[in-house]
């Protein structure tokens, strides 16, 4: 008799990659936490849920094809349907397009509607380890969405000046959406981006951060190099594209960090 591992039964964990403030290193996180997550060994689905389609663009050669995470929320194709591979990461994908702006008025009439994603995304989570959400730089529709069908959010927060600028509207949101899911709190992690060691900017921001938000930012600081702005252009992760650099190593520790607290 073949034996079912704990792991085989459990669904997935879901993150949503969350911050209103745009120009943080939402995309750059999602796309190669994912690839550091399945470079462990890990099944990891990327929903791209922002209408810009920067993930989805990076991750498939093809961009969303038909029905896409579009198709998903208006129920027009299944979830299971819809996914596509990145040949080079291992990645399933939920892909996203312009068509995505749409959604919104379109499900303007769906009781209960800020859970449509959630919804969507149950038949598959028990097909994965990780779900990894890439969330528009918006509080919108979308956003709560993504925030209602996640287990955890990660919040990406840049080293520079300015760098807790809307927090206090996304943890607001983050409490109302936790209430609305009947949870005193949704679990975080604040992962700071774009360090650059050579500044004291850097390193004042950091202990800013560290003093305001204690213990959920994780102990991974993603560094600024320019292997992780030219990774999309040549379609990869920068896993991929420079696999010994500083940034692949850190997004790697941070897929540790991320793999041990998510299920406690």
């Amino acid at each position: 008799m073949r034996m079912i591992s704990k792991t085989q039964i459990d669904d997935a964990v879901i993150w949503a990659v969350a911050n209103q403030k745009g120009g943080v290193g939402k995309t750059v996180t999602t796309v190669n936490l994912a690839a550091a997550l399945s470079a462990m060994g890990k099944r990891v689905l990327v929903v791209d849920l922002d209408p810009q389609g920067s993930a989805s663009n990076n991750l498939l050669s093809g961009g969303a094809g038909w029905g896409g995470v579009y198709g998903v929320m208006r129920g027009e194709i299944g979830a299971r349907e819809a996914v596509q591979k990145d040949q080079c990461a291992g990645i399933d994908v939920l892909a996203a397009d312009e068509d995505l702006v749409a959604v919104e008025v379109e499900l303007v009439g769906i009781v209960g509607r800020e859970a449509v994603l959630a919804g969507r995304l149950e038949g598959i989570r028990r097909l994965y380890d990780y779900v990894v959400i890439d969330s528009p730089p918006t509080m919108g529709f979308l956003a709560i969405n993504a925030l209602v069908a996640a287990d955890r959010v990660l919040v990406p927060i840049q080293c520079e000046y300015m760098a807790l600028e809307g927090l206090t509207r996304l943890m607001a949101t983050l409490d109302r959406v936790a209430a609305l899911k009947g949870l005193e709190r949704i679990k975080r992690m604040y992962v700071l981006t774009m360090y650059d060691q050579r500044t004291n900017l850097s390193s004042d921001v950091v202990r800013e951060v560290r003093e305001h938000l204690g213990g959920e930012v994780a102990k991974t600081m993603i560094p600024r190099a320019i292997k992780v702005a030219e990774a999309p252009g040549f379609g990869r992760t920068v896993l991929d594209h420079d696999p010994w650099g500083a940034a692949s190593l850190a997004y790697r520790v941070l897929a540790e960090e991320v793999a041990n607290v998510s299920r406690s």
